[in-house]
């Protein structure tokens, strides 16, 4: 499988995300909404932003490994952050940033960022959902 991240002409090249994914291979893969919770289901970063954003892309990863993939092979995040405003970039960038370097990926990705009022339960602040192609 490949995926070809591409900032084409004629829109915004931004640094963190890229505009469009170019998948090539044989199966879709429709992940649920990661949140911060680890494999026994116990929240993990309370009020860390950070932390949860960490633990929401590589609980990816590991679903991803789950079905012969990776990280690399997601096409496109949404993340839902409860509450956005522009000065919490810095740590979402951090999040996403350990989760990275711990699974060994560029996580640029087309993404689309929602700001929302609440999430499914009252101490998670975000949620990452993906969508992956694999051979």
């Amino acid at each position: 499988m490949t995926v070809t991240l591409v900032n084409p002409d004629g829109l915004p090249k931004p640094e963190v995300y890229r505009q469009l994914s170019i998948a090539t291979g044989s199966k879709l893969v429709f992940l649920a909404g990661q949140v911060a919770r680890d494999a026994q289901g116990r929240p993990v970063g309370e009020g860390d932003l950070a932390a949860q954003v960490e633990q929401a892309y590589l609980n990816i990863g590991t679903a991803l490994a789950g079905v012969g993939g990776s990280f690399d092979d997601v096409a496109k995040l949404t993340v839902y952050v409860v509450d956005w405003t522009p000065d919490k970039m810095p740590l979402l960038g951090e999040g996403v940033a350990r989760a990275a370097a711990k699974l060994g990926v560029d996580p640029v990705k087309p993404i689309t960022l929602l700001g929302v009022a609440a999430l499914g339960e009252p101490d998670l602040l975000v949620e990452v959902e993906a969508t992956a192609v694999l051979d």
